[in-house]
């Protein structure tokens, strides 16, 4: 077996200090962007036992009037995605023609979509168990111009 070299050790060890010193830092200053080297606040925080749960979804509303999930199976987009992006949405509704895009080129003879939502559904929790209650609310729309 070989052994390492003074200058192999020296890297090794400077390269293990950067990791421990980057992994600190996320600690005590990181957000989920900085993840691995940050916490990942899922994992990290709970919400208090009566406030309500958020449960996002994407829905369009095509020509017809009628309503449609713009989930992953729809678009190919994950919830995940959506969620992580939100405030862009939010600050920039026009980016939800992404959505609808992605919607479009998987039913190419669907009706097309006039307006794409992001909808939150607060279910209701009291003591830690679901109420049974919920209200949704539209957090972004985009609408086709007319």
């Amino acid at each position: 077996m070989d052994t390492l070299t003074t200058r192999g050790r020296a890297v090794r060890l400077a390269v293990t200090a950067l990791g421990v010193a980057l992994l600190l830092a996320g600690t005590v200053r990181g957000t989920d962007d900085h993840f691995p080297f940050g916490p990942f606040r899922m994992y990290s925080t709970s919400n208090p036992p009566d406030s309500p749960a958020p449960d996002t979804r994407v829905e369009g509303v095509d020509t017809t009037g009628a309503v449609v999930d713009l989930g992953e199976g729809a678009t190919g987009i994950r919830r995940a995605e959506i969620e992580g992006q939100q405030d862009r949405y939010t600050a920039d509704p026009t980016l939800l023609t992404e959505v609808a895009d992605a919607y479009a080129e998987r039913h190419a003879d669907a009706a097309d979509l006039v307006e794409v939502r992001i909808v939150v559904r607060w279910h209701g929790i009291h003591a830690g168990r679901p109420t049974g209650r919920w209200t949704d609310e539209t957090v972004v729309a985009w609408r086709v111009a007319r």
